[in-house]
């Protein structure tokens, strides 16, 4: 197999090896890493048939050494995939529910969220490099809930890298804010007066800001990105849909994947799958009351509007990432214009449009409002005697509204976090609360740590927050007293 390179969404003529790409985590020109269309390998039908009988990190390494295999050997990645994915660890789960319709359960990892699959996977390649180059690296990351707990975790007590991990103050659960706060060590958690959105932006700039972190460091590249906007995030969610078809497949039908969706990193690692050959027969992309991505689809603008608060705070995003990859896919272009210091002066640019018709026919979406949130959660429980939280609610909503409630094809719906870490909207949906998952009642009683940006974002004229240039020289400020 050939070496992949991949370009900046902003800038087609960088190419960068997976190592690269890893290691800067932001593209040139603050895009994100993308490879061609033509570029992503196929799996042969017999391949994929052959998943029924493996493991998940056998399905891995199937998935990801096309990618991979001229950046890491064979034996270190089947080594790496192992441990990322002992199923002592990590199990995975797919549930028939009703009819053909199931649940796929990304929820039994060390933090109970999917975002354990590729932090863990992300976490060990990293240092897989390190330790190769002799490097070290701060990995910086933004959260809107399970990201930031998962990476750190992945990350913590790494002997070569660091973490720096953003988080909104209001908008995560205690149990969310805990599991990046009471880590310590070599995990620093920062609460931001923002949105997801605003600290998003703290990344990119900070990703961006070669000239602070060669003061800071005397190393430009020092920082990198452990986000969806981290390419080694992005591959290692393509896995899932292959495990999924692999447990419920006969092979004779193709798969509907309904991906609840904030940042985009599921809903693009399932549209890799596709590429790769899975048969997939739609992707259905629910959201919350963010609700920018069916709009576009309808209308084909793309406009960015204030974040919603939404019971599914994962998923509380107004311009996700990753879809700068899936226009880009697409053969359109989407960017956020920037000052000369880098700052977002205009968030969702598209100055080139992508195919719409295939966009149309490959996707449904449809915005889930924060009442069909507990509805859904309710239905469930009442039909089928299944506990969901407020993320899977979205993605059982959407395959409900695109079937119709008839549940004769094919499909699986992603549940991304244990309903234990919502108690409030569980209990408030079913009247009961679930119980703390065990390591999450160990964190409740432990000191914290976090390092407050209280700084005032800037607002734009419809009200939505940015990040402010007093917020980022706070964050500069902290950063200096850490390191």
């Amino acid at each position: 197999m050939g070496r992949i390179y991949y370009y900046s969404t902003n800038n087609k003529a960088e190419r960068a090896t997976f190592e690269q790409a890893l290691m800067n985590g932001l593209a040139s020109n603050y895009g994100l890493y993308m490879m061609a269309r033509q570029d992503i390998p196929k799996l042969a039908a017999d391949r994929i048939k052959a998943m029924k009988d493996m493991t998940y990190a056998q399905i891995a390494f199937e998935a990801l050494n096309p990618f991979l295999s001229a950046d890491i050997d064979e034996a270190s990645l089947r080594a790496i995939l192992d441990d990322a994915y002992d199923e002592k660890v990590i199990p995975t789960e797919v549930q028939r529910v009703t009819g053909k319709s199931h649940i796929m359960w990304l929820t039994s990892g060390p933090t109970y969220s999917f975002k354990d699959y590729a932090a863990r996977f992300f976490a060990r390649a990293l240092n897989y490099f390190l330790r190769k180059s002799g490097l070290r690296k701060v990995v910086a990351v933004a959260t809107s809930g399970d990201t930031g707990g998962a990476v750190a975790d992945a990350l913590h007590g790494l002997d070569s890298v660091d973490n720096v991990v953003f988080f909104p103050q209001t908008s995560i659960t205690e149990r969310q804010r805990r599991q990046m706060t009471t880590l310590g060590d070599n995990v620093h958690a920062f609460a931001v007066n923002g949105d997801f959105d605003v600290c998003q932006a703290i990344v990119k700039r900070l990703l961006g800001d070669k000239a602070f972190a060669g003061e800071l460091f005397g190393d430009a590249d020092r920082f990198t990105s452990a986000n969806s906007i981290s390419l080694g995030r992005l591959l290692p969610q393509a896995v899932y849909p292959f495990f999924a078809y692999s447990r419920v497949a006969d092979y004779d039908e193709p798969m509907i994947a309904s991906v609840p969706s904030g940042n985009f990193g599921d809903m693009m690692g399932t549209v890799i799958a596709r590429e790769m050959g899975l048969p997939i027969s739609i992707i259905l992309c629910g959201v919350n009351e963010n609700r920018e991505f069916p709009e576009f689809l309808k209308s084909d603008s793309y406009v960015v509007k204030p974040s919603v608060i939404s019971p599914s705070s994962a998923m509380i995003v107004s311009n996700p990432s990753n879809f700068a990859r899936l226009i880009d896919l697409y053969g359109g272009h989407v960017y956020d214009q920037r000052n000369e210091s880098g700052q977002v002066v205009r968030e969702g640019v598209m100055d080139k449009e992508p195919d719409m018709d295939a966009m149309k026919r490959d996707f449904f979406s449809i915005s889930v409002s924060n009442a069909q949130h507990y509805e859904t959660i309710r239905e469930v429980h009442d039909k089928y005697g299944v506990v969901i939280e407020p993320h899977g609610a979205v993605g059982w909503r959407t395959l409900d509204t695109f079937l119709k409630r008839q549940h004769d094809r094919l499909a699986v719906v992603y549940e991304t976090a244990d309903p234990g870490k919502f108690p409030d909207d569980v209990r408030k949906a079913l009247g009961i609360t679930p119980e703390a998952p065990e390591r999450m009642a160990r964190q409740a009683d432990l000191p914290e740590r976090a390092y407050r940006v209280d700084d005032e974002p800037q607002r734009t004229k419809d009200g939505s927050a940015q990040l402010s240039d007093k917020q980022y020289e706070t964050v500069k400020a902290i950063l200096k007293t850490i390191f």
